[in-house]
């Protein structure tokens, strides 16, 4: 969204150095056309604040708020040895402690005490979320693409705390 009166851009970072954006070359949209090109960046309380070749004024600046903007993977360093980005994880298996595929990881949620893994079911149904933790998800193969699950306990929303599709 807009930052101040001149056409500054607002961009909320998910990465561990926010400044890092402008490194990444053009933010791209959803459909992989360039949104904003970042130049002149200074950092801000979640994420930065800067100019962006795009924007020339701030009605341009505000109508671009809650624009989803993305890098692509190409674009990131290669994590370490020991790392990963929370984006392998989705798609992979998830199998219990015999072998067996509970489902795959449909996505990876944070409300606020850590990590959680929203599993769409393999037999179908609700999806269900487990912690993202060594004691929960104790192995990770995500070259062979699957992870092993040993929580006792799943859980799921109930239907009232769920969004609805419209």
């Amino acid at each position: 969204g807009g930052f101040g009166v001149r056409g500054e851009v607002r961009v909320t970072a998910f990465t561990a150095d926010p400044l890092a954006l402008t490194a990444y070359g053009p933010l791209l949209r959803a459909d992989g056309t360039v949104a904003l090109t970042l130049s002149a960046t200074r950092p801000d309380k979640s994420g930065v604040v800067g100019r962006a070749k795009e924007i020339a004024t701030k009605e341009q600046a505000d109508a671009l708020r809650g624009l989803k903007l993305y890098v692509p993977r190409d674009r990131f360093p290669e994590p370490d040895e020991d790392e990963f980005y929370l984006a392998d994880l989705l798609g992979v298996e998830v199998r219990d402690t015999a072998g067996e595929v509970m489902g795959t990881v449909k996505s990876v949620q944070n409300f606020g005490a850590d990590d959680m893994l929203e599993i769409a079911p393999a037999t179908g149904g609700p999806t269900w979320y487990l912690p993202f933790t060594k004691a929960a998800t104790p192995e990770l193969h995500l070259a062979d693409g699957w992870l092993l699950a040993v929580a006792l306990i799943f859980f799921t929303l109930p239907r009232s705390a769920r969004r609805s599709a419209a």
